[in-house]
């Protein structure tokens, strides 16, 4: 599975120098999951409402490569590097529009939790259907955000 969409660096992203600030490299990415798990119909408030779940960060590593300046066109890309019982592995990248240029790239790790009746979280093993809809052949790529 891959996915990616475009942005628009906003103002406040980086520095003068094009230097992304980090939490917003993390975000860029946690964002594009976000919108594959609602295209393939598994939005975190529904999962959350229906089955108090949720693909919570486990660790994350990401390096600056390449300069992003505001008004910069990005794309950003995640592709499926595993998925084991309760965990996605996502590698990440984000490069120009323009010309392919990365300016970021780095792995990130989900865990399937369950919110607790205490308030804690618990990993639990990936739905079934939902491991389907991430494993299934013929990727979405560039899939328009839903309306």
């Amino acid at each position: 599975m891959m996915y990616s969409r475009e942005l628009t660096v906003n103002w406040g992203e980086s520095d003068p120098f094009g230097l992304v600030y980090f939490p917003l490299m993390l975000a860029w990415f946690n964002d594009t999951e976000h919108e594959l798990l609602r295209a393939i119909g598994y939005p975190t408030d529904k999962l959350i409402r229906e089955s108090r779940t949720a693909f919570v960060m486990g660790d994350v590593h990401f390096k600056f490569i390449g300069p992003a300046a505001y008004g910069d066109k990005i794309r950003t890309i995640i592709h499926l590097a595993k998925m084991t019982t309760s965990t996605i592995h996502w590698d990440c990248k984000a490069v120009q529009v323009r010309d392919g240029s990365t300016v970021c790239e780095g792995r990130a790790i989900r865990i399937h939790a369950q919110i607790q009746d205490d308030g804690n979280i618990a990993s639990r093993p990936i739905p079934e259907e939902i491991r389907r809809a991430l494993s299934e052949p013929g990727a979405l790529i560039n899939l328009e955000p839903p309306e």
